[in-house]
Formats: C-alpha cells, structure tokens, sequence
C-alpha cells in the first residue's frame, strides 16, 4: 500500500507517560478533546447511554468517552436524519470523543440473516426484515457522517469454535477489508483503528499482527474476545498479543468486561475498554462496588441503610440507601435502573482512573492487590 495515497489523521496522537510493568498510562488526544488511558468507555450503542444524560455523564460519571454503534445508527434513526443534526456529536449533544464500533460485530452475530462475499456482507435488518450490503467503504461513509472521533475497521468477528482453516481464511479477508477501509477514509479528523482477530492461538495472533500492524492505522484493537472463551484463555491471549502491538499507539480490547477483566487486562498493557455490562446489568439490579457484585433486588438488602458502596462517590451512594434502591427496584420504577447505572458507570471510571494514579506513580501491583483484598471481604449486611 502507498501511504502517500491515503488520507491521515492530523488531530489524533497518544503519547505514553509512564509504565508499570506491562501496566500503562497514556493520553491520547482527538479532534474533540483529550483522552487519559486507560480508560473505560460507556456504551451508547443508539447515541444515548442507557438511562443516562450527557451531563450526567460528564459532571457525575465522569466519562471522557463514549460509543456509538455504526449498524444500529445507520439503521435508526438513519444517516439523513444525523445529517440534518450536522453529526451524531451534535444530535446527541456530546462535545467529547465520539468511538463509534464498525458494526462488523453485529451483522456477524446475525449469521442466519447474512451472506458474506469478498466485497462485503449482505444483511437482513432486524427490525424491518430490509436487505442492505455493507462494503468496508460502505462502513467508512456512515462513520464519517457520524463524525466519529476514532472509527473502527470492518472485520469478520468468527464465533469462537470455528476451525484453523476458516478463522485463516476470515483472518486474510479482515486484512482485505481493513486495507480498504484505509484507502476509503476521507476526513483528516477521524482517526480509524484496524482490528486484530485470530481467536485464542498464539501462531494466528502473530500473523494478524504481522499483517495489520505496518499498516498507517491510528490505533489497534484485539477483537474477538469475550465470546465464549474461559476468562484465563482470553487474558492469555491478551498476555501474548499487546507486546506485538505497536507501543505508540493505543491498545483497545473490545467488548470488556468486569472490572477483574479490567484489572487483569490494564496488567497486561490494554489501554481502552468498553463493555454493555455495567448498563445492562443495573437495568437488572445488579451493582458494582469495590467489595463486590451486589444482587440488589435480593430480600437481604430490604433494611439495608448502607449506601450501595461505602468507597463510591457517586451521587446514589452519597444519597441513597441499598433498601431505598431495592424499594425501586420492586416498585418498578425508573429511578431505579437511573441510579444504579449512574452507580456502575461511575464505579467502572473510577476503577480504571485508580489503576491510571497506581501507574503513574509506580504502585500498579499493590494497586491491584488491594483490589482483590476488598472483594475478598464479606459485603452481606448485618442482621436487622
């Protein structure tokens, strides 16, 4: 490929600041704002993060960036209708970084809906039952409209299971697509990140590695993880890939995870996270804290006046109950699925933001120590 030929980014750097072992900390920089690694991303797959404002977002979370999804966009509301906004920043009334995932995740998971060619992959749509055909060039078009600050690469996600030959196969015509994507970008101020696949195998990360990294992305990410696989494989798997990534640019790992994924992967040189769990999980009453994962609904937290995490200074922890929050939940209310998310996104942030301090001043071990010290302990209440 002639680099002279493609179209660069000229706002987006990452700069890394200091090292713990394979521990990182950085700053990348993006045409709408700074971004200080690692970090957690929430997820606004349809330009909203669930239950969340975008106020909330910044003021009470915390947050320094969020995803879009360029599948279910195009879809709703549609492209002429982000348009008319003048982007997806100013539709969703964000200012911040905008990463917006290439959908390549979500029309591969509808593998009874797709046919996938050499030149792209022909859709059903889930919703209407329309047919559509996303090109990689296709996926760059929509992402620009968007005006994502980091877009994604159109890859082939194969489900774990699938055999050498066919994920080599996949492996080679993610590498096709993703060379196309590069050639088809035509705005400086989006950055575009390629995508690493080769499921678990050392042998076949190193080769998509090989094949992907001298090529002028802005950034890479490993995907096809966290879809099946037990979680000591995928930690292996992110143990023996991040070193072959380039180090002056940012890691991301998609689609994770828990904060012990966090902890573990932050250990093992990831730099960018994101993951539906902490949102969808507090639609279901299950909370994140520092002790652990509290079923809030159960009977246990009925007298409970405990805030939901003792160390949290989130806004639902500085003023609400476990009992009250339950008392929501019951009720069926909204503010219930509010507070809790508000809880879990703010949790997750400040979890990465720690593990970010413990880095920069040499302490990542201990930091992750104490981690596992503190859910280690009981977090049932005392009898009533």
């Amino acid at each position: 490929m002639k680099t002279s030929e493609l179209v660069e980014c000229d706002v987006f750097s990452f700069t890394e600041e200091a090292t713990d072992g394979a521990a990182r900390a950085g700053r990348i920089q993006t045409a709408h704002g700074e971004i200080k690694t690692p970090i957690f991303m929430p997820v606004g797959t349809l330009g909203t993060v669930k239950a969340m404002r975008p106020d909330q977002l910044v003021e009470e979370v915390q947050a320094q960036i969020v995803l879009g999804n360029t599948y279910h966009l195009y879809l709703r509301p549609g492209l002429e209708v982000i348009e008319l906004h003048g982007g997806l920043h100013q539709m969703m009334n964000w200012d911040r970084p905008i990463l917006t995932d290439s959908g390549g995740y979500q029309v591969f998971s509808l593998k009874d809906l797709r046919k996938i060619r050499e030149d792209g992959v022909e859709f059903q749509d889930h919703i209407s039952g329309s047919r559509h055909f996303f090109t990689p060039e296709k996926v760059i078009e929509i992402q620009e409209v968007l005006g994502s600050d980091i877009m994604m690469a159109f890859d082939e996600c194969p489900p774990s299971g699938v055999s050498e030959e066919y994920m080599r196969e996949s492996m080679a015509r993610t590498t096709r697509w993703e060379t196309r994507c590069l050639q088809a970008r035509t705005r400086p101020d989006c950055a575009l990140f390629g995508i690493l696949q080769g499921g678990i195998r050392e042998d076949l990360r190193r080769e998509h590695v090989d094949a992907l990294c001298p090529l002028p992305f802005d950034g890479f990410a490993i995907g096809g993880l966290s879809v099946g696989e037990e979680s000591q494989a995928m930690y292996d798997t992110v143990e023996f890939t991040a070193p072959l990534m380039p180090d002056d640019k940012p890691r991301y790992l998609m689609g994770v995870g828990t904060p012990e994924d966090l902890v573990e992967c932050i250990a093992r040189g990831i730099d960018m996270f994101d993951c539906v769990l902490p949102t969808r999980n507090a639609r279901n009453g299950q909370c994140f804290t520092s002790e652990g994962v509290l079923k809030i609904r159960n009977a246990t937290f009925a007298k409970d006046l405990r805030p939901v995490d003792p160390n949290c200074d989130c806004y639902t922890c500085q003023n609400f109950t476990r009992a009250y929050l339950r008392h929501l939940y019951k009720s069926r209310e909204i503010l219930a699925s509010q507070l809790a998310t508000l809880h879990n996104l703010r949790y997750f942030l400040h979890l990465v933001t720690e593990a970010r301090e413990a880095i920069l001043n040499g302490r990542f071990e201990a930091f992750r120590k104490n981690f596992y010290a503190a859910r280690n302990e009981s977090a049932s209440p005392p009898r009533p």
